[in-house]
């Protein structure tokens, strides 16, 4: 009942309207479907994407508005992506399986005893161009994963992550550079003819 009485009616009539249609996300089981689906609802998808079977949450805020998503994408089965904030895919990013994007913090209703320390907020999640993200990874609200960064399964990803580079562990660290080798020089005075 405490939360019928803290929030306004325009959030539970948004609610009553897109629970239904979240309910009703698994008869849309082949990926193409899917697609159509969110795109209709207002999410924007770039061609050749691949969905699994994932979940959002918080969508009754702004519907869809708050998924863009390039081409070529591929979102693995059990991921939970928060709509809240802005979640911003570009293109060629990779979520592997049970990958979680927070975009929002709330400890709970406005009395609760911990808002004082720790105020709600919201904030979006950016993955750049050619970003992968590993199974069982969580990335919390306001990072962004820079271009053709590789986060390891399992990491939890507080900071920012520079591009071309590896991040694992709880917090994710930077564990080395990804990027591209140089070409080795020949010495040529020793290849002299």
């Amino acid at each position: 009942m405490k939360a019928l009485k803290s929030l306004p009616l325009v959030k539970i009539l948004r609610y009553a309207f897109w629970a239904p249609l979240m309910a009703a996300l698994p008869l849309f089981c082949y990926s193409p479907l899917r697609i159509w689906l969110f795109r209709l609802l207002g999410g924007t998808i770039g061609p050749n994407s691949t969905f699994h079977p994932f979940r959002f949450f918080n969508y009754y805020h702004f519907g869809f508005r708050n998924f863009r998503c390039g081409k070529d994408c591929f979102i693995g089965d059990d991921c939970l992506i928060d709509l809240a904030g802005l979640v911003k895919l570009g293109d060629q990013v990779t979520l592997a399986e049970r990958v979680t994007i927070l975009t929002h913090t709330n400890v709970g209703y406005d009395d609760h005893p911990l808002q004082e320390h720790f105020p709600a907020f919201k904030r979006g999640v950016t993955l750049e161009n050619g970003a992968f993200v590993g199974t069982n990874v969580t990335l919390l609200p306001g990072v962004t994963i820079g271009e053709q960064a590789f986060v390891a399964a399992g990491a939890v990803v507080t900071k920012d992550v520079p591009p071309h580079t590896l991040v694992a562990g709880v917090p994710g660290k930077v564990i080395r550079y990804l990027g591209k080798k140089k070409e080795p020089q020949m010495n040529t005075d020793e290849h002299r003819q």
